[in-house]
């Protein structure tokens, strides 16, 4: 069974698709949120090699602002992800369980 929505059509097997790019969509969110950390750490790593590299050494202050902002943005990276994913997934349940009442 097929249900117009803004003038194409979903099938159920479109609406499973779009609840497995959801799924994807929400693990990477997830993975970003909890690891925010490491992955900010490994950037700020990073930039202080090429600091080191380019001036010979970098200010402790100015490398924990660099953690703390890798790791934000890994935060809100992830969050929005999270939200996106979770969000698909909630709109393609509530359009398959609408197909499977209409039958």
């Amino acid at each position: 069974m097929k249900e117009e929505i803004g003038g194409s059509k979903m099938t159920k097997n479109k609406l499973k698709g779009l609840v497995g790019l959801g799924s994807l969509i929400t693990v990477i969110g997830f993975i970003l949120l909890f690891f925010s950390v490491n992955f900010g750490l490994s950037l700020a790593e990073n930039w202080i090699v090429k600091q080191v590299e380019q001036t010979g050494g970098a200010d402790t202050s100015t490398y924990l602002i660099v953690i703390e902002g890798s790791t934000n943005n890994f935060l809100a990276a992830g969050s929005i992800l999270f939200g996106i994913g979770l969000a698909t997934i909630i709109f393609a349940y509530y359009k398959i369980l609408n197909i499977n009442e209409k039958k």
